[in-house]
């Protein structure tokens, strides 16, 4: 394996561990500990969202130049361009319904539930699947 297929693999593997651990652990149970209101509870999975979207756009972008040095197989392009993809549909298209939501219940406001969150989570679940599927079909070469 070369060292831009090695950096692939990794990257892969460190972004997937990274929405494992936010989006399926960190983020429903921050609701259930004590005294985490609704209020608290957003304020806290837009900062850490924010952040965990923009490393996701590092390690893509990571990815994409270690392909660019030395072009993968293309099932494995294929898996990472699905994450990239899903990715770019949660920041464009997703996140902005969320955060509107967000906004007028940190405001205070009575606002509706979110359709979006749905969308979102099956996003996570269709990226995770990519980045499994990517990194073993790199770790393969």
């Amino acid at each position: 394996m070369n060292a831009a297929a090695a950096v692939a693999v990794a990257v892969s593997f460190v972004w997937l561990g990274m929405v494992l651990a936010i989006s399926f652990i960190e983020a429903p149970l921050k609701f259930r500990a004590p005294g985490v209101t609704v209020q608290i509870g957003l304020g806290i999975g837009r900062l850490v969202f924010r952040v965990l979207n923009a490393i996701e756009v590092i390690l893509g972008m990571t990815i994409l130049v270690a392909f660019a040095l030395k072009p993968p197989p293309a099932r494995a392009l294929a898996a990472i361009m699905v994450a990239v993809a899903v990715l770019l549909v949660q920041l464009l298209a997703v996140r902005p319904r969320l955060a509107r939501r967000s906004r007028a219940v940190l405001a205070g406001e009575n606002a509706p539930r979110s359709h979006a969150h749905y969308a979102y989570v099956a996003l996570e679940l269709v990226k995770v699947v990519a980045l499994l599927a990517g990194g073993v079909l790199l770790l393969a070469l």
